[in-house]
């Protein structure tokens, strides 16, 4: 059977390498980017250009975006010339971005109406994930509209996992990000402190690392701070505005995250700092401030 046509509409740091696995599995693409560089690459590939959103939507069986924020999801969604201007019946639009799950839910709503179906897909695992195509998926929408979409995001993805209808997706996505934070903290904290009583910051890792405080973000997070490198697997902004929508969300819930609001207070003074642009293991960064030594050997 003749694979569907992927319209892909974001070609940043997750959503380049995501687009090439598809075109390497063999899914003809037609891709939509505000930057040039990433679209001329994905055309030198053998991708369609779109000029529009819009264009992207009519030119396409299913639809995925990968955007920084809600803003900007809505803005291609519901923008001149967006999806909504040319969705049509039967029609699916996966959004990969990791966005407020009221967003996602209204954005759905609004698809509905054209008779477009809409999952909400957020990925967890950084640039590297992305480039191997072992993402993490939690995806929010019907299970029929899942089991179509499910080879699509098997290509991209290690996990790809259905978690419940429409915004609980994005929900899941920022109990991981809460997750992350805290975790990534609490290692630069402790091996700060393991550091300052004379022992390996090495040494640590390689000892505990097959015990309980072993996790996926020791392995990729304790090496950056041990070599002070900080190139962006996943940006510190990206952290700050998941994290604002943790906070956003969990006040409306009533619900108490004084562990994730003081990881925020942390990550906003780095960004005032001018570590934007760092890689989220940068919090090492906060305790090489605060207690005037770093991490590194």
């Amino acid at each position: 059977m003749a694979k569907q046509k992927i319209g892909f509409i974001g070609l940043g740091i997750m959503g380049k390498p995501m687009a090439i696995n598809l075109h390497k599995a063999g899914y003809p693409l037609v891709v939509f980017d505000v930057v040039e560089e990433p679209v001329q690459e994905l055309v030198g590939l053998g991708a369609e250009r779109a000029a529009s959103p819009g264009e992207v939507t009519a030119a396409s069986d299913i639809v995925l975006t990968m955007l920084p924020n809600s803003p900007e999801v809505q803005a291609v969604v519901c923008g001149d010339d967006g999806i909504l201007s040319q969705a049509k019946q039967g029609q699916i639009v996966v959004d990969m971005s990791s966005i407020a799950p009221l967003v996602s839910k209204e954005l759905a709503g609004l698809l509905a109406e054209k008779g477009a179906e809409m999952m909400d897909a957020p990925v967890s695992g950084g640039q590297e994930k992305a480039e191997k195509g072992t993402l993490a998926f939690m995806v929010g929408g019907k299970a029929e509209i899942f089991e179509v979409c499910q080879p699509i995001l098997d290509v991209m993805g290690g996990s790809v996992t259905l978690v419940g209808d429409i915004g609980a997706g994005q929900t899941t996505k920022l109990v991981n990000q809460a997750i992350v934070g805290v975790n990534i903290a609490i290692i630069a904290e402790a091996l700060s402190m393991g550091k300052a009583a004379g022992v390996d910051p090495q040494n640590i890792v390689n000892a505990i690392s097959g015990g309980l405080a072993g996790s996926q973000c020791l392995e990729d997070k304790a090496p950056r701070m041990i070599s002070g490198e900080f190139a962006p697997g996943f940006r510190m902004r990206l952290h700050v505005k998941d994290l604002g929508n943790v906070l956003e969300t969990s006040r409306k819930l009533h619900v108490a995250m004084p562990l994730a609001s003081q990881v925020m207070e942390m990550m906003q003074s780095l960004m005032a700092a001018g570590h934007e642009e760092a890689d989220h293991g940068g919090l090492a960064l906060f305790y090489e401030q605060v207690n005037g030594f770093a991490v590194k050997k």
